[in-house]
């Protein structure tokens, strides 16, 4: 894994994610069925050795895995952030889950995701994010559109979700998008 710094942010702190944040509660978070609705996590089943096991793959690889952990101590650690990386490209393809449902819809997420990005696009070499959702994930959507990032294509009835053919929308942020 490449080596993440600590990032502060107003709210939370984002960290190389390690040991310390493999729980039961992360694990919960992997195989509950609300939490995963819109991740393709919501068709396997998890344990902290499958955990292990995903924190081990970073190992050696440019890609990146961070926790995201709420300065308040009530909430704690309280979702993950990573980045897939194409060094030849500049290019890192980014993905997110808040899984602490006390999080959600507090602006968490974009937090993170904002302070994520801007490290990636202004530290680590990237010239371009990309992210995808599901076209009926609102959260994540509010998410790219908060953080500046601009259409990158669709792909037209790509997923089926809950018995519905849905897009896959996806969005891209430039480093001199954040540089201006």
């Amino acid at each position: 894994m490449a080596q993440f710094p600590r990032l502060e942010t107003p709210r939370c702190i984002l960290e190389s994610f390690g040991e310390i944040h493999l729980s039961d509660r992360y694990v919960g978070w992997l195989n509950d069925p609300e939490t995963t609705r819109f991740s393709q996590q919501r068709y396997r089943r998890h344990d902290l050795e499958s955990c292990r096991a995903y924190m081990t793959s970073f190992v050696g690889m440019p890609h990146y895995f961070a926790a995201i952990v709420a300065k308040d101590r009530s909430l704690g650690h309280i979702g993950n952030i990573n980045a897939y990386v194409d060094e030849r490209n500049g290019v890192a393809d980014v993905g997110i889950l808040v899984g602490e449902r006390g999080a959600w819809g507090t602006g968490y997420g974009t937090e993170a995701w904002v302070a994520f990005c801007r490290h990636l696009l202004l530290s680590c070499g990237i010239r371009k994010v990309t992210a995808g959702t599901l076209a009926n994930n609102i959260a994540m959507l509010g998410i790219m559109r908060k953080a500046g990032m601009k259409d990158d294509g669709r792909r037209l009835r790509q997923s089926i979700h809950e018995g519905q053919e849905v897009d896959i929308v996806y969005a891209a942020l430039f480093r001199d998008d954040i540089e201006r």
